[in-house]
């Protein structure tokens, strides 16, 4: 019922954000958490390099607004560009970067907003908090807050992550957030080139373990009419000396409604109910 009331009533909608974006500022200023500032170091041991296009086929949407997400992009990666992760402290997405305003340069680009596909000023952002998810994943960083879009909005296209592996932001209450729980100091550096985002996560000493991403039990779903996605992220610890794997744990589970036509050969499974485990609740508000 909130969720019907806040989509129906902009009014109430915009009240309810601007009393999230309060409660988060006023929750931040509380004792108890260090944030990650300081960028005064180049952390020589990579754990993890990653990289995405820029540009993708994203349905029927305008092409201008993959340049603008570029903008857009390059201005947020500044920001985030070089921090370092000292020991006890936690990297947060938007108090690095700051709310995203035409003022500071930045331009309408897709976001996803009370599930649908809308633009807005500063959207695409998400690409690059899905990069800094994706490294993280690949480090001993403990993903403290981390949300995820409540559909699938476009088909695959030149995917290489697996479904679902993502991140959601919106200023400020739908945050990107790991702790470093380490004695360590970890560092994340970003850049652009004419195709890609690119990123490395590397730490000042070299971390015994390396990290396994893979997916499981994905599967394309029909219910009640609609097509559904479902699968499930799994991280296996390895041994760098040995290659010995010494654990697993299932760290995403998945199900969102496709919002797109199926690709020709997938015939989705019919289901009357699924079950589904450690699916991150979205807070009202949106995702770029």
């Amino acid at each position: 019922m909130k969720r019907i009331l806040l989509k129906r009533f902009p009014v109430l909608y915009r009240a309810r954000v601007a009393q999230l974006r309060v409660m988060r500022r006023c929750r931040d200023l509380l004792p108890g958490t260090d944030f990650a500032e300081q960028r005064a170091m180049d952390a020589p041991f990579v754990l993890k390099r990653h990289q995405s296009l820029l540009r993708r086929r994203l349905g029927s949407s305008d092409p201008r607004l993959q340049e603008n997400k570029v903008t857009n992009l390059r201005l947020a990666a500044a920001r985030v560009d070089g921090i370092c992760i000292r020991p006890g402290e936690t990297f947060s997405f938007w108090r690095l970067i700051g709310r995203p305003t035409a003022g500071k340069g930045y331009i309408e680009g897709l976001l996803l907003s009370q599930g649908e596909v809308k633009t807005g000023v500063g959207g695409g952002l998400c690409q690059l908090a899905n990069l800094l998810y994706w490294m993280a994943l690949h480090t001993p960083l403990t993903v403290t807050e981390r949300h995820h879009h409540s559909f699938d909005p476009f088909p695959d296209d030149r995917r290489t992550l697996p479904f679902g592996s993502g991140a959601s932001v919106f200023y400020n209450y739908i945050d990107l957030r790991f702790h470093n729980p380490t004695d360590r100091t970890f560092q994340f550096r970003l850049w652009l080139t004419d195709r890609h985002l690119k990123g490395t996560v590397s730490c000042d000493r070299e971390w015994p373990l390396c990290y396994h991403i893979e997916e499981r039990n994905h599967r394309f779903l029909r219910q009640n009419g609609r097509n559904y996605r479902q699968n499930e992220i799994w991280r296996k610890r390895v041994d760098r000396g040995t290659g010995r794997v010494v654990g697993e744990e299932r760290i995403i589970g998945n199900y969102a409604e496709v919002r797109y036509e199926l690709p020709e050969g997938i015939v989705p499974e019919e289901v009357e109910s699924v079950e589904v485990r450690e699916v991150s609740a979205k807070l009202p508000g949106s995702g770029s």
